[in-house]
Formats: C-alpha cells, structure tokens, sequence
C-alpha cells in the first residue's frame, strides 16, 4: 500500500488496492496486489520466469490490442499465451494499445520498470547470471 493508505482490514483492502493502482505504474500495482492479498505462505505470487536476457523487437500496428507476458512461461514471448493461468496465478499480461504503428522493444527478461518495454534491466548481473528460464 502507498504512504497515504491507512491500515484496513480485508473488506477494505479492495479500495485500497484501487487507490493505489492510481498512483502506481504496472510492476508497482503488482507489487500492491501483493501486499494486499497475498501477504500469506498460501498465495505468494510468483517471480515471473526470465523467458530471455534479451528484448524482442516487434512490429506493432496502430490500434490493435496487444497483451504482453508478465509471466515468463508463455511460448509465444513477448506476447501472453494465457500461460499464467496455471503457471503463475496472480500474474497478469499487460495489454496495451498503440496510436501508431511502430516498431518496439518488448522486454524478455521480466524484470522491467517500464513495462511491457524493455528499459535495460535485462543487462543486470542479476538476469545475466541466471540461467534462462529461472525466477
């Protein structure tokens, strides 16, 4: 929760949640949803996978709706295959919508701040010592 979310019990943590995506960008709503609801041994979420230790450069079209794997585990990378949904629950892919065609860096490693566009991360010595494939 954000600095201005005071302590509330489960019937209000919906609200909460809502507060702060409002605030929040993507991997931080993540970040929220966790604490919120699976603060528990019981519902962790899970890392996403590193699919890649590198972007994928993709051609997208103006106005098309696009859904970008935040879980690692799809076979179509970068895009969602619905994977998750076994593979990672609590995960979602980010969709998003271009105004103009363009050419695009999607992020593989799943560890970017900027999702679903890759900002860099996937040179940190942390993506680069994993194998590909691990959390």
């Amino acid at each position: 929760m954000c600095d201005s979310c005071p302590p509330l019990g489960v019937s209000k943590m919906a609200a909460s949640l809502l507060h702060c995506a409002r605030r929040a960008s993507v991997l931080k709503i993540r970040c929220v949803f966790r604490v919120c609801f699976f603060a528990s041994d019981t519902h962790p979420i899970p890392e996403p996978k590193i699919a890649a230790k590198h972007p994928y450069k993709v051609d997208l079209e103006a106005g098309k709706r696009y859904s970008w794997c935040a879980c690692g585990h799809s076979m179509k990378q970068p895009f969602c295959d619905g994977t998750h949904k076994k593979q990672a629950p609590g995960l979602s892919p980010v969709r998003f919508t271009l105004d103009e065609a363009k050419t695009v860096w999607l992020c593989g490693c799943k560890r970017t701040q900027n999702a679903p566009y890759c900002d860099g991360t996937h040179k940190s010595d942390l993506v680069q010592s994993n194998e590909s494939g691990l959390p």
